[in-house]
């Protein structure tokens, strides 16, 4: 029972921290779905799948946060679709930093014994 509470927290933590991670990774370089999942795949609390990048990166999309354009690798290799973020991706970017910084402080207050504000 304990090992699945572990896990249902640490996919909570996943869906949540996931946007943030994405846009910062595209914001340094312009990446395409699978580049974004292997580069996740370094960090153990980031890890994911197709079936949750994929939908994250079309509302991404959607929103107006990112761009998308068709790359030709050569001939013989499939063109691969790159995202790179936009003026509005860098403003919301910027929010998710601050609202990051807050949640990392208000965190961190807590272990150290509560103290409220």
């Amino acid at each position: 029972m304990e090992q699945k509470i572990n896990e249902d927290w640490v996919s909570q933590i996943k869906r949540g921290t996931l946007e943030y991670a994405v846009l910062l990774l595209i914001c340094n370089k312009e990446r395409y779905g699978y580049d974004l999942i292997q580069t996740l795949d370094n960090f153990s609390m980031l890890r994911t799948k197709e079936n949750t990048v994929y939908p994250l990166l079309r509302r991404l999309l959607k929103n107006e946060y990112l761009e998308a354009y068709w790359q030709n690798m050569g001939e013989g290799i499939p063109a691969r679709k790159y995202y790179k973020i936009t003026k509005s991706g860098k403003m919301y970017l910027s929010q998710l930093e601050k609202d990051w910084e807050i949640l990392v402080n208000d965190i961190y207050s807590l272990k150290e014994g509560g103290v409220e504000r």
